[in-house]
């Protein structure tokens, strides 16, 4: 009995060693693909009036998870603020629990939230996107947007354009058929395709036979435009509070009023837009008045130095947190064009004074905004040199020409 004892304990012994020899002498990521589990996703993107509750209910998932990520997530990026069209994702594992959520907050912004073996953390990451630089140009035909075309991120590229040349140029009223634009752009690939068009690194635009430049150019951190000469485009004032627009009344001395039928001064400038249209404010100030009054309807009127004050009438809605007293920056939000007060359709009615008395904003001459210090002229000048040279040699696509062949940023 003691022999089948012994005999039992060395082949027991004998096992195990074997079995160590054979885990030993096994390659590690075959071991680790044993161990693996098996995961699955769900994706897709957020749907009109869908919250994160109704995903998980959809498909079979646990709502004590649900409750997890949303405390995990709290203090970086609440769940409740899902919109309509963003990306998620949900990797489960094969005992369907969570693993990961990523949901695009934006562009150049994700959420993730992993599952930890100390319970799910939050976190926000930065989109890194492949910058490849593009050269962009072509003619006006009507308009900027129609221009440069509103498909393959041309409208924010004609929005981001306008913006550079907002204190020289009233895309509204100034730009003329055959006028000339070109750009040098940031493009943003991911994974190889096309995402976005980022900053426009410099830009030119020939209005009316007029030459207008603006390069971009960092300062203390902080990036810029500054024409030829090295002094900023920004200027007191914009040209104008609103993009794209037709301006359907000029400021007159004797207009014949649509409504009342009768010959009065129009001390202001009407731009027809569609109710609802953004409206900015045309330089740094203070609100003095946000409110109803009378034939304006919903007004807001900033003060600005020197005497200077603006009116924004006939607004639909006061844009959230202008009041009496607010400091406002120049190009900020101040309200949304409507027909309130005395008015026959939506338009925004802008007015400018100077020490309460009337002043044509189409005739007021604004000198040049700060130039580039002194001392980093030199490498400013480099700069826009190399630029220049660029320009002179690369060919510009035009974005809205398909007929043209012209190769579009693949999607």
């Amino acid at each position: 009995m003691k022999k089948v004892y012994i005999a039992t304990i060395m082949l027991a012994a004998f096992i195990t060693l074997s079995s160590f020899h054979f885990i030993k002498n096994t390659p590690h990521d075959v071991l680790q693909a044993a161990k693996a589990p098996e995961y699955r996703e769900i994706a897709g993107k957020i749907k009109t009036g869908e919250t994160l509750f109704d995903i998980f209910k959809k498909y079979k998932l646990e709502a004590r998870e649900l409750f997890q990520m949303k405390e995990a997530s709290a203090n970086v990026h609440k769940l409740r603020h899902l919109y309509p069209g963003q990306p998620y994702k949900i990797v489960l594992d094969d005992n369907n629990r969570i693993n990961s959520f990523s949901y695009w907050i934006n562009d150049d912004t994700v959420l993730n939230i992993n599952n930890t073996n100390e319970g799910f953390y939050a976190e926000k990451t930065v989109v890194q996107y492949e910058k490849r630089i593009e050269y962009i140009g072509g003619t006006i035909k009507d308009n900027l947007v129609t221009s440069i075309g509103n498909e393959n991120g041309g409208l924010l590229l004609a929005l981001q354009l306008s913006d550079i040349f907002a204190w020289d140029i009233d895309f509204t009223t100034d730009i003329r058929n055959n006028d000339i634009y070109k750009m040098v752009v940031e493009s943003l690939y991911l994974d190889g395709n096309f995402k976005k068009y980022g900053n426009i690194v410099a830009a030119e635009f020939i209005n009316n036979g007029q030459t207008f430049q603006a390069y971009r150019y960092e300062i203390n951190g902080k990036a810029d435009y500054y024409n030829e000469e090295g002094k900023s485009v920004k200027k007191a004032f914009l040209k104008a509070p609103l993009n794209f627009r037709r301006i359907s009344s000029f400021f007159s001395q004797g207009r014949k009023h649509p409504i009342l039928k009768i010959y009065r001064p129009h001390h202001g400038l009407d731009y027809a837009a569609p109710t609802g249209t953004p409206v900015s404010v045309s330089g740094d100030g203070q609100v003095s008045f946000a409110g109803r009054k009378g034939q304006y309807g919903k007004l807001v009127v900033v003060e600005h130095r020197n005497g200077y004050k603006t009116y924004y009438g006939h607004l639909s809605k006061i844009a959230k947190g202008i009041k009496t007293g607010r400091q406002m920056e120049q190009g900020q939000l101040i309200g949304y064009v409507g027909s309130t007060g005395l008015a026959t359709g939506p338009h925004l009615h802008y007015e400018m004074r100077i020490n309460n008395k009337p002043l044509n904003p189409l005739s007021l001459k604004i000198s040049q905004g700060k130039a580039v210090p002194e001392k980093m002229m030199a490498d400013f000048i480099r700069h826009r040199d190399g630029i220049n040279n660029k320009f002179a040699a690369s060919k510009f696509k035009n974005i809205a020409l398909a007929k043209n062949n012209v190769p579009l940023p693949s999607q």
